[in-house]
């Protein structure tokens, strides 16, 4: 089946449900029954692919593996008959059937959640924040009760994960990133709150089975422990100076606290910020391998401009500078 006969075929099965809606009850006041759905499971599934373009992103998001996402696909495709993703690079992209699906499923969901907020009662307010992992469970955590406590009394739904919501849905108050930069031509704002040093950290244990780590060619002879690639180490690297780096090794652990954690195991050489190793810094757990000055992305908040001042953004705002003072 071609794109443009699946977006066919997409269109006349939503004709067919139109009319199916629209038909009269009977006689005796029964009404028609709906055609069989989707499982509803497998829709939530494509539409948080759909959003953020990764089959991985998307189990986080929903907290299962990306295997169960790609499961879920498969049987959505099948049911339809009709191929709704395809492979692009390193994720995932719609087919021109998929991105029509896509728009609809997104517009019932979005429906559902309006429906759900209308009549639910009203309860204590809720401060929704998503949260790039390594700083949410190392950083952010323990000190969760400063921003929930007396007097303001909220509660907190603090969502480690590396998606990105989409606040003009609602599907956050705010959202805290490890960028660059961040594009506030449109709806958002942003401010960058810290941006700190970058440096190699291992273990005392690991260094002492290899002392001899005293440039950077030494350096990237050793296990370096990655998150999702090899391009943040390669980046390091440059911005020290050390243009022609070898092919890097060591295992890819996609968080960076996961990154930090082996290192404290052992397993090799991670990169970290200040933020994220100073208690095992000052512990003895991790030690800085080679002294450096290298600083890469900030660490920023993002929500809407519309929401910029409101009383709960502007004291997550001040929080998270006195969090994450160096």
């Amino acid at each position: 089946m071609t794109s443009a006969d699946g977006a066919h075929a997409v269109r006349l099965a939503m004709q067919e449900r139109r009319a199916v809606a629209e038909r009269p009850t009977s006689s005796v006041g029964v009404a028609v029954s709906r055609p069989r759905l989707p499982s509803l499971i497998a829709l939530r599934a494509f539409e948080a692919v759909g959003r953020t373009g990764s089959v991985r992103a998307a189990g986080e998001e929903l907290a299962v593996s990306h295997t169960v996402i790609s499961r879920h696909l498969q049987n959505l495709q099948r049911s339809l008959g009709l191929a709704l993703v395809r492979a692009e690079g390193r994720g995932v992209a719609l087919t021109p059937a998929g991105q029509q699906y896509h728009a609809q499923v997104s517009q019932a969901f979005d429906i559902i959640a309006r429906a759900t907020t209308m009549v639910r009662p009203v309860a204590r307010p809720t401060l929704n924040i998503w949260c790039i992992p390594g700083i949410a469970n190392r950083r952010l955590l323990s000190r969760l009760p400063e921003l929930t406590g007396p007097p303001r009394n909220w509660d907190i739904n603090l969502q480690p994960t590396l998606s990105h919501p989409d606040l003009l849905r609602a599907e956050a108050d705010a959202e805290i990133v490890y960028v660059d930069a961040i594009d506030t031509r449109g709806a958002v704002m942003a401010e960058a709150l810290v941006r700190p040093r970058v440096f190699p950290v291992a273990s005392p244990a690991y260094l002492a089975r290899y002392p001899g780590i005293s440039t950077l060619a030494d350096l990237a002879d050793v296990s370096l422990i990655h998150e999702e690639s090899t391009e943040q180490w390669q980046r390091w690297f440059a911005l020290a100076g050390f243009e022609e780096t070898p092919p890097l090794r060591g295992q890819r652990l996609w968080h960076a606290h996961l990154a930090i954690e082996a290192a404290r195991f052992g397993q090799g050489v991670a990169l970290a910020n200040e933020l994220l190793v100073e208690e095992d810094l000052r512990s003895g757990a991790l030690v800085e391998v080679l002294p450096s000055r290298i600083y890469m992305e900030s660490y920023q908040l993002v929500a809407l401009k519309e929401r910029w001042e409101d009383p709960p953004i502007a004291a997550l705002r001040l929080w998270l500078k006195k969090v994450l003072a160096i």
